[in-house]
């Protein structure tokens, strides 16, 4: 065990004490701080996010990560904006979600608590270095950040900033613990540390959420990646159900929500895909369908079983042209990843029965995958979205870094009264 990470990992879970200890108004103003200090030093986050971009260019990179990579001043714009979001949510600790009177006159109430120590292992991203912070330090806990390589500047620029925020209010920096020993024999030791970290949350490629779920021994949340469907039933409005596909696919491809492969009823498939096909090659949409696909469109290219199954990332997208609402559901169950899955259709039992037939994490009628978000679902900034069936199960926002647990109030009440006056078994 290597006693650095250790020794980090058991001085975030001190200075989690002080932050679980903070009101809901001090919280707030915490973030608030953090908010003004990134505006404030935007042209500092920018050239230390150029060194990152001049490494990655020449590494290899995929345009994908590339993308995620990269910040400018709309993007900062955006972290301090998600930071004041979060400020303004309300406060999950100390929530009362549930409360009863037992026969006995003992109060029974359910109460949001922090989780503690979070581990936040995630590639490629600066914007998560605050989303995680904000949201992990606003739930009441610590957070450990273990952000990957080609960031690395950009996310110590970050770090350094939202370090100085705690400072200034008097909190320990620890709360915040930026890793910089990137070896992954040390995320290894991280995700070992059981009596120190409650929760880790991997956050980027396929590869890193397999290799944090394989060799943690920690609690995991994880999606391993986004295969996004779009169906499109023969009763739908067809303009509404381009401009789905549309902003599903084109708007920003690298992000996990985004449509990856798009389902035609054979009732409507003519005349959609005769209008989707021009739309799509407008915005160099590469298209891989099926044989009734290809006979639609013929600049489409031969569609392969791994198609259906890609989490491509890019500007592709697979097509498929099926019989009726069960094919597409049965298509879904087959390839999907329990991401994000749309029907866009005019019919109202097939809307149901569409989302009935699921078990995604989010399911939308007649509205774009790109809504699969914390933010546009009312969470503040999202950590990640989970699609394992824990506690949390699709984006995660604030209530799903705290845990409910159980608190009594009596006057007195035992439970066994029989046994008041007895000493001993006899």
């Amino acid at each position: 065990m290597n006693p650095d990470m250790k020794t980090l990992a058991l001085a975030c879970r001190e200075a989690a004490v002080a932050i679980a200890a903070l009101g809901p108004a001090a919280k707030r103003d915490l973030l608030l701080d953090m908010a003004a200090r990134i505006e404030a030093n935007a042209a500092g986050i920018l050239d230390a996010n150029a060194v990152d971009l001049r490494r990655a260019e020449g590494s290899g990179i995929s345009a994908a990560l590339f993308d995620r990579l990269r910040l400018d001043p709309a993007r900062i714009a955006g972290i301090a904006h998600g930071l004041r979001e979060v400020a303004g949510l309300p406060d999950p600790v100390g929530q009362v979600t549930h409360r009863d009177t037992r026969p006995n006159g003992v109060l029974v109430e359910r109460v949001r608590v922090p989780l503690g120590v979070i581990a936040m292992i995630y590639e490629a991203r600066p914007n998560v270095t605050v989303d995680a912070a904000a949201l992990c330090l606003k739930a009441g806990n610590g957070v450990i950040l273990r952000g990957g390589s080609e960031a690395i500047h950009s996310n110590r620029a970050l770090a350094a900033l939202l370090g100085d925020a705690l400072a200034a209010a008097g909190l320990p920096r620890a709360a915040l613990t930026l890793v910089e020993d990137l070896r992954r024999e040390t995320m290894v030791e991280l995700l070992q540390l059981t009596d120190i970290i409650d929760l880790a949350i991997p956050r980027g490629g396929e590869g890193l959420i397999r290799f944090v779920a394989e060799h943690a021994r920690v609690p995991v949340i994880k999606h391993y990646k986004g295969v996004c469907h779009l169906y499109v039933d023969k009763d739908a409005d067809i303009d509404i159900a381009l401009g789905l596909l549309i902003d599903g696919k084109t708007t920003r491809p690298s992000a996990c929500n985004s449509l990856e492969t798009l389902l035609v009823h054979e009732d409507i498939a003519g005349e959609f895909l005769a209008r989707a096909a021009v739309l799509l090659e407008t915005h160099h949409v590469e298209m891989r369908g099926c044989e009734r696909t290809r006979a639609l469109v013929p600049t489409a290219h031969a569609a392969s079983e791994a198609d259906y199954a890609a989490e491509f990332l890019d500007l592709i997208i697979a097509i498929r042209v099926v019989d009726d609402l069960d094919a597409a559901i049965a298509h879904i169950r087959r390839y999907g990843s329990d991401h994000t899955e749309v029907i866009a259709t005019g019919d109202d039992a097939a809307a149901r029965r569409f989302v009935d037939s699921l078990r995604s994490a989010v399911v939308m009628v007649n509205a774009s995958s790109r809504f699969s978000d914390g933010g546009e679902l009312g969470l503040g900034a999202e950590i990640g979205i989970s699609t394992t069936r824990l506690h949390a199960y699709g984006p995660m926002g604030l209530e799903a870094l705290t845990i409910e647990r159980y608190v009594l109030h009596g006057n007195g009440q035992i439970r066994h009264p029989s046994s008041q006056g007895r000493v001993g078994p006899g």
